[in-house]
């Protein structure tokens, strides 16, 4: 109430705004060429990078030849990969999604290696104790307790590739919420920014209370006491 409303603007504001862009038919085929970015970065990154994570927690061979390449993509700033892969492959789709796979995949093996490195060794025992088939032993022995490094990899890796899709997109894409945002920008259009910044925001509450905790309460439940 302070300062001015153009740069300020009101919640009743913004929310009306998020409204008109809606109706408009600019807010939601942003968010769903935004939210399709992140969807098919998010499967490829989790699917690679738990097959990697798994083998280089099983094989110490394995794990010494690549773990430092594990580091450098840990580190390596998410715009460089961005810049270089736009520069190598132009601006499109595919160079988009890749660099937000390769931006992911490192956390999510880095967190399934983890995960793999802290079975515990006497439920393999067990395991062969009961002569129990490889494929009985890895649903009810190792998926266990895989689980909750993998939902966390998916938790983080979501919150991490949210944030890196719209700065890709800002910095070229031919729509979604980070290419809009980015329009707003040079009009300093703060209603617009903080509008489809309150719709992005809404989108990942529903993934996470709809799709994330109740999916994290079912697979987990063996861990729950009775």
């Amino acid at each position: 109430m302070l300062f001015p409303s153009r740069l300020f603007p009101t919640p009743v504001d913004v929310g009306v705004h998020v409204w008109t862009l809606a109706s408009s038919g600019k807010l939601l085929p942003d968010l769903g060429k935004t939210l399709t970015r992140a969807s098919i970065a998010f499967v490829v990154a989790m699917a690679l990078g738990t097959a990697i994570g798994i083998a280089l927690g099983r094989s110490r061979v394995a794990d010494r030849l690549f773990s430092a390449w594990v580091v450098v993509g840990l580190n390596v700033p998410a715009i460089v990969i961005a810049i270089v892969l736009y520069i190598w492959l132009g601006l499109t789709e595919f160079a988009l999604i890749l660099a937000v796979v390769l931006n992911k995949l490192p956390l999510v093996i880095a967190t399934i290696r983890e995960g793999v490195r802290s079975f515990d060794p006497a439920y393999d025992d067990l395991g062969r104790a009961f002569r129990m088939p490889f494929l009985r032993q890895l649903r009810l022995i190792s998926v266990p307790q895989l689980m909750p490094f993998v939902l966390a990899a998916a938790r983080t890796g979501l919150s991490l590739i949210w944030k890196i899709v719209l700065v890709f997109e800002v910095l070229g894409s031919d729509g979604g919420v980070g290419f809009r945002i980015s329009v707003f920008f040079q009009f300093f259009d703060i209603k617009g920014i903080f509008a489809y910044t309150t719709a992005f925001i809404l989108v990942v509450f529903v993934f996470e209370y709809l799709i994330l905790r109740p999916l994290e309460r079912r697979v987990l439940r063996w861990r729950q006491p009775r």
